[in-house]
């Protein structure tokens, strides 16, 4: 039996936002939520724009240009904000990568089973794709490496890996992989959807491109994505998605105009880095941890449920379901919707063949009798 928990609430944390208390939110890794203070940010911003649409949208480019460069301090120490451009999601940082590539007839772009579904379709447009089968129960970093490097073959030529995979939650695209990649001439994409907030250097391991969301873990609003590209000549190759009258502006300007469309988010995206690194970054990633893993034992002791191997340090946690259960992507949703309808508690379901997955993600809003209430109510609904 789990001993009785003697985490505490974070100080604060669940007055900075505005969720339902009468929903628990485990899910915090599928959409974020955006702390007040963040939120009123935005919306100063908005009112801005309202009031002088002229003033706002000329001067947009520069303050764009203004808070890129408060988000690149917290990317990695000395970041140059020059060579990552606002996006808006992980989706479209994969799809302006994957644009920028050259390659050639017959060449392949590798990609493992754990790989975001639109991220892996983008790759998919471009090029044949080797799909590297991942066993969520690969117990750790070392042996992910060794079957990726061990899914190369002679065409492969660019590899589209996660940071941190959204389902089972554990570090794919490690330093050492990116590293043993970069000497085998295969240019690495990483998605760090889950990166940015969730650990301390992001970018750490040199990625050719790196993309991740702002909103998840860095409390910035929804819609507020980077994409990074150190090499300079990565960065001349890529081209907006859509034409705007900042293209002659080339990398990353070229990017981020978007004509007359919402930019308060990006423009207050800061804030909520900010924010974090004003309640001690580390300190809310250790309470995010502790308070994942200590579900994550809860679910643990439920008969069928087996805890996956993890990355120690991460705000999310995953487990394998009794097989039978959840192993389509439609009885999948089909527990979720059940779990949040009797249980009204918000979870993360992934199918899986043989038995699929459940992910619970630990946050400052979050308490421990949440995830005592789910362990109790999802033992009734398993039985």
């Amino acid at each position: 039996m789990t001993e009785p928990t003697t985490l505490s609430a974070f100080p604060g944390g669940a007055g900075l936002f505005r969720l339902d208390p009468d929903i628990a939110h485990l899910n915090h890794g599928s959409f974020g939520a955006v702390p007040i203070p963040v939120q009123d940010a935005q919306q100063a911003l908005r009112d801005e724009a309202h009031a002088d649409p002229d003033s706002f949208f000329i001067g947009a480019p520069d303050r764009i240009a203004a808070a890129r460069t408060r988000v690149a301090a917290h990317l990695a120490p000395g970041a140059d904000p020059e060579t990552m451009a606002f996006v808006s999601n992980a989706t479209e940082g994969a799809n302006l990568a994957l644009g920028a590539l050259r390659l050639a007839d017959g060449e392949e772009i590798l990609v493992t089973d754990h790989g975001y579904g639109t991220v892996v379709e983008a790759a998919a447009r471009r090029a044949p794709l080797t799909t590297v089968a991942l066993d969520p129960a690969l117990p750790d970093e070392d042996a992910v490496r060794e079957a990726v490097l061990a899914g190369l073959t002679p065409r492969t030529k660019v590899a589209v890996l996660d940071h941190i995979s959204s389902p089972t939650a554990r570090v794919i695209a490690s330093p050492r992989l990116l590293a043993d990649l970069a000497e085998r001439g295969i240019t690495t994409i990483v998605d760090g959807a889950h990166a940015l907030g969730m650990i301390a250097e992001p970018l750490a391991g040199g990625p050719d491109f790196w993309f991740g969301n702002l909103h998840k873990w860095g409390y910035a609003p929804s819609g507020s994505a980077v994409l990074a590209v150190p090499d300079p000549g990565h960065r001349a190759r890529i081209r907006p998605l859509v034409p705007s009258w900042e293209d002659h502006r080339g990398f990353p300007r070229s990017l981020e105009g978007r004509a007359t469309v919402d930019y308060t988010g990006w423009l207050a995206a800061p804030e909520g880095l900010d924010l974090l690194a004003g309640l001690d970054a580390a300190k809310v990633r250790a309470h995010n941890s502790a308070l994942a893993a200590y579900g994550a034992a809860l679910l643990a002791e439920l008969p069928g449920l087996v805890p996956l191997p993890h990355t120690e340090g991460l705000a999310m946690r995953a487990l394998r379901l009794p097989p039978g259960t959840a192993e389509t992507q439609e009885g999948a949703r089909a527990l979720r919707e059940e779990i949040a309808a009797r249980l009204r508690i918000r979870v993360l379901v992934w199918p899986w063949p043989g038995g699929g997955g459940i992910r619970i993600c630990g946050q400052i809003y979050n308490r421990p009798e949440e995830y005592e209430h789910l362990a109790a109510g999802l033992a009734t609904l398993l039985a």
